[in-house]
Parts: structure tokens; C-alpha cells; sequence
């Protein structure tokens, strides 16, 4: 992986690394809600140029408000000078994800691919805002303590039935995997509702942009599955605009 200004450009972006922000939780916005200024409309005809200078438009934006609204909104002292990368490797399938480094900073990853299936600014905005999201509610952390403990559970119910090690391995690798996958629709939809949060208070439009949704495959609501069904998501993006211009949340 390399840098966005490495592979989109070196100035293209603009986007240099703040220093360490400090720790103290802003005040959350109150009183009425006031719409930001609408960000340009920004379309992507399919060439890489105009792939390209959508997304650095986007970024350009989407770096100061995704900053600050982890600023306002954590709940626990977490970095939030996010990193942006893009995965440039070839064949990689459209993704996007959110990790941290050694030093706890935030990046945000995506792949080409699915760079240039986005149709429009507002699309990869929204998938920027919910990719933040998950750092700002902790779901790696809250993540890693649920695989941990279906790792326990099953390992435990193993050790019962026999001393084998090896079979107490393998219940503990399914635990793992079964504890985090529990969990992970209902931070997927937390991340949708924070993420349009997000995307509707740095100008674009999450509704627009969460019709990405309808161009991948739907993993419906299956039990244990990773992602909530499509239509699931569509109503937790639209339940949270419609918190934001009702003024039940800023």
C-alpha cells in the first residue's frame, strides 16, 4: 500500500498529517440544525482521470470533518489524525477498512476497484464516514474482546469433553470466529448511522451515497453473517438523517 498522494499524485491532495491533536473532548453542536454548505457535486464518468480528481476532491473535505467529529464525539482518548491510504495492488476486489498503527493513529484504507465503482462524491464520502465511525465507536477493540471471549467459551466447552489439545485449539479458533462475527452486524449499522452523521455534516448527501449498497451483492440477514442485509442499512442511513434535520441528534 502507499500513500493516496503517492499514487493519485504527489499535491494533489493537500492532505498533510496534523500533529497530535489533544485529548479533551469537545462540546457536541446544540441548538437548531444548520445544513453545511452543500459540497460540489462531484461525478465520476469511468476514466481514471475523472476517477481521480473526485476522490481527491472528496478527501480534500472529508479529512478536516471526519477529524472533526471523532474530535466531538469519542468517548475514550483515541487518536484522530486520521492516515488515508489506497491499496494500488492489482486484482484486489472493492473494499474499503479502517485499522490503526503501532502508535494507535487511525487509517483508512480502499482499494482502487472500489474507488472507480463509486459513481459519484457522495458515495465515496459515505464510505469514508463509516469506515471512521468504526474507530470513533472502538469496534476493533469491542471486536478483538468479543473473539476473545467466544475463543474462552468454546475452548472451555472443548476441555470438558476430553484434554486434547488439539481439539481445545480448534474450539477456540471457531469461538473466536463466531464471537466477533455475533456482533458485527450491529456495529456495521452503528457505523452506517454515525457514518451518514458524518457525510451529511461535511456537505454530501448519505442517502445518495448509500445507494453504493445497491450495486454490490446483498448479504441479506443470514445468521452469523458479517454484514447486515442491504435494506437494513438503507433505513439505518435514512433514520439517521432524519434524526439530524428532526434535531434528535447533531
Amino acid at each position: 500500500m502507499r500513500q493516496i498522494a503517492a499514487i493519485l499524485g504527489a499535491g494533489l491532495l493537500g492532505m498533510a498529517a496534523c500533529a497530535p491533536l489533544p485529548m479533551d473532548q469537545a462540546p457536541l453542536p446544540t441548538g437548531p440544525y444548520a445544513a453545511p454548505q452543500p459540497a460540489p457535486v462531484l461525478t465520476n464518468d469511468g476514466s481514471p482521470q475523472s476517477t481521480a480528481r473526485m476522490f481527491v476532491a472528496v478527501m480534500r473535505r472529508m479529512e478536516p470533518a471526519v477529524e472533526r467529529e471523532c474530535l466531538q464525539r469519542r468517548t475514550q482518548p483515541i487518536n484522530c489524525d486520521f492516515q488515508f491510504v489506497v491499496d494500488d495492488r492489482p486484482g484486489q476486489e472493492p473494499n474499503a477498512f479502517q485499522t490503526i498503527d503501532p502508535t494507535g493513529r487511525p487509517i483508512i484504507g480502499f482499494t482502487l476497484s472500489l474507488i472507480a465503482l463509486a459513481r459519484n462524491g457522495d458515495e465515496i464520502a459515505f464510505v469514508v464516514g463509516h469506515e471512521a465511525s468504526h474507530h470513533v465507536l472502538n469496534h476493533l477493540d469491542r471486536k478483538a474482546g468479543a473473539a476473545a471471549a467466544g475463543a474462552v467459551i468454546l475452548g472451555s466447552i472443548a476441555s470438558v469433553y476430553g484434554n486434547n489439545p488439539e481439539a481445545i485449539e480448534t474450539a477456540q479458533r471457531i469461538g473466536a470466529s463466531v464471537g466477533s462475527r455475533y456482533y458485527s452486524r450491529d456495529w456495521e449499522l452503528q457505523a452506517d448511522y454515525l457514518g451518514a452523521i458524518m457525510t451529511l455534516n461535511a456537505g454530501f448527501d448519505p442517502i445518495n451515497g448509500s445507494r453504493f449498497f445497491e450495486r454490490i451483492p446483498d448479504p441479506g440477514d443470514h445468521m452469523l453473517g458479517t454484514h447486515p442485509s442491504r435494506a437494513a442499512r438503507l433505513d439505518q442511513v435514512r433514520r439517521a438523517v432524519n434524526d439530524v434535520v428532526s434535531g434528535r441528534i447533531r
